[in-house]
């Protein structure tokens, strides 16, 4: 599985004069075949940034041109065991989260990607543009569009 950042995704929605775009296009046409993934925060992250430039009943059918066009998996966390649900959510919104800021100084939403990211089973790779933000503060491998292509 290849989780893929919610910058990579951006690039080819929104931005396709960006000097990057083509082997940003290559890398998720050979993503599309590796099992591709987004955490529920990317998801979320993308569709807010895209919500200021596309009409409401375009953003309604995110479903269409983005997880099925994208073949995606979309990760959510894991459903607490025990009726106590709002231990898990403290956890997952705050307690995990602000960890991974204190010991890997970490932007908020970055932190939730990467804490969903490294509880899920079988992931390869991290596909991000920003790698530099996820690098050295993970065991998961964290690659460009660029480096993934030349893998």
């Amino acid at each position: 599985m290849v989780v893929i950042d919610t910058d990579v995704l951006l690039l080819d929605l929104a931005y396709p004069r960006d000097k990057r775009f083509a082997v940003n296009a290559a890398c998720l046409a050979r993503v599309i075949k590796a099992d591709p993934a987004v955490t529920i925060y990317n998801l979320m992250e993308l569709l807010g940034q895209l919500s200021f430039n596309l009409a409401p009943a375009k953003l309604a059918e995110w479903q269409t041109w983005l997880i099925d066009a994208y073949q995606l998996t979309v990760i959510w966390p894991v459903e607490p065991s025990d009726p106590v649900a709002g231990a898990f959510f403290r956890a997952e919104i705050f307690e995990r989260p602000f960890a991974k800021m204190l010991s890997q100084r970490m932007a908020f939403v970055d932190s939730l990607i990467l804490n969903l990211v490294e509880r899920t089973p079988d992931v390869g790779h991290f596909l991000t543009w920003n790698a530099r933000h996820f690098r050295g503060k993970t065991s998961l491998s964290v690659v460009t569009p660029e480096e993934y292509l030349h893998a």
